[in-house]
């Protein structure tokens, strides 16, 4: 077999004769070079392929570890906000505790009512121990539990605070007492003879004397309905009790209250003086109920609630 070789510099040629030998081994080595050429080509498209499997495989993992971190922010606000809870709570609970225990010893409950120092009698059948091991208590169980017990002392306190209103309710509208701090009766209940006229007459309260520019005080909480001035009264306080009670106060130097005012039992009204018609400082003190003057002596002997 000829081969012609042409330099195409020089524009020379050159052949060169190759035996069957040589051309045999040429045609295996265009044939290798051929077929490795052919596995290289094979073999770069699936390493491209695996490549871009890799990369999205990258990707998606990194989206999952953002999404994570993501996660990992949320619940660690969570777990922030509902441990600032617990504690707002706990805190709510201690206080409502102390102030229950309060009002308990000043409204003088038998012992073992409205025990704020002991925690809330529970029970129940025992549970499967399995369930118990699989039973998670997390933040949010807690706060349920406090938010139960805080829900719980709440009702206790109002009960409580109810009772300790009708309590103070009662005694404050419990007539008893004198309307003043120091005196006697002068004159009581009744029919008597006038001071003024000498003739028998109907009184329908009592006199108690005393020093002028005293006290006088409201024998019951009440509300003020009359203030001023009347023909015989001279200055005078009239208090409702509520329960058809009313109670009048007269001859007053000085009342100390307006209608409308809200008075304690015990609570200065006006000042002893000798207004209208009076022979000397005193006060006179009506009891009416349901309209009807009854003796006031009777509830003046009272003991207080």
């Amino acid at each position: 077999m000829k081969v012609i070789l042409i330099n195409r510099k020089h524009g020379g040629s050159r052949s060169i004769e190759l035996g069957r030998w040589s051309c045999a081994l040429l045609s295996l080595c265009c044939l290798g070079f051929a077929g490795l050429g052919y596995l290289a080509g094979m073999d770069a498209e699936p390493r491209s392929l695996r490549g871009a499997t890799l990369d999205s495989l990258q990707d998606e993992v990194e989206s999952q570890e953002e999404s994570l971190a993501d996660l990992r922010e949320d619940a660690q606000r969570s777990l922030q906000a509902m441990t600032l809870n617990l504690a707002e709570l706990q805190a709510r609970l201690t206080r409502l505790d102390a102030l229950g225990e309060h009002l308990t010893a000043m409204a003088g409950l038998e012992d073992g009512e409205f025990d704020f120092s002991q925690p809330p009698a529970l029970g129940g059948p025992m549970a499967d121990a399995l369930g118990m091991e699989l039973q998670r208590l997390d933040l949010s169980t807690g706060l349920k539990s406090l938010d139960d017990k805080i829900s719980d002392r709440e009702k206790q306190l109002g009960v409580l605070e109810s009772m300790l209103s009708n309590r103070n309710l009662d005694a404050q509208a419990w007539l008893s007492g004198r309307p003043v701090e120091k005196g006697w009766i002068s004159s009581p209940f009744g029919q008597r003879t006038d001071p003024f006229t000498g003739n028998p007459a109907m009184h329908y309260g009592v006199d108690l004397a005393g020093k002028e520019g005293s006290n006088i005080i409201a024998v019951a909480g009440g509300i003020v309905t009359q203030t001023g001035e009347q023909t015989g009264y001279g200055q005078y306080v009239e208090l409702a009790h509520g329960d058809g009670f009313v109670t009048r106060y007269a001859h007053n130097k000085t009342n100390l209250v307006e209608p409308g005012d809200f008075v304690r039992k015990g609570e200065p009204i006006a000042i002893m003086g000798s207004t209208g018609r009076s022979t000397g400082p005193h006060v006179h003190f009506e009891v009416y109920k349901h309209g009807r003057a009854v003796d006031p002596a009777s509830y003046m002997r009272r003991t207080r609630r």
